[in-house]
């Protein structure tokens, strides 16, 4: 993969990262010419992942990190990668069931909402071990139509 941009950032899990974190990787979609509507479903999509980490991955643990990693190859391609070494998934393949939520009082809809605005979502997990959520969305439609 050939990379035209790439960042990395990281910070603790703490609600108010939420929207740092959006903040950040909506600004760095933005040089991709993506639509407003594009801008704000990367930014529901980063809302998701990193709420999870803080929910479920560490238990609203704020002395925790997540990672965020956001790059754009050349074939202008999104990539957003949400790292956090909590606890992990147990069960996977429930976890992605929509309205399904270890938390009671949550909709249970992060997966569901991210596998919704993403062309691409990988998952890895080991109990005890973290999470990993690899999101990727290609614009090169959006920069054809441009040419």
């Amino acid at each position: 993969m050939n990379l035209r941009n790439y960042a990395k950032f990281e910070f603790f899990s703490i609600p108010e990262n939420i929207a740092f974190a959006r903040s950040c990787v909506g600004s760095f979609a933005a040089q991709l010419d993506c639509t407003l509507e594009d801008i704000e479903e990367i930014k529901l999509v980063v809302s998701e992942a990193v709420s999870n980490c803080i929910i479920h991955g560490y238990e609203n643990n704020p002395t925790q990190m997540i990672t965020v990693m956001v790059s754009i190859d050349t074939a202008s391609v999104l990539e957003i990668v949400v790292e956090d070494r909590g606890k992990g998934i147990e069960d996977l393949p429930r976890a992605m069931e929509a309205a399904y939520s270890t938390d009671p009082t949550r909709m249970g809809l992060g997966f569901t909402f991210m596998k919704s605005f993403t062309d691409d979502m990988q998952v890895d997990t080991a109990p005890g071990q973290g999470t990993t959520v690899r999101l990727r969305r290609s614009f090169l439609k959006n920069e054809e139509a441009l040419a």
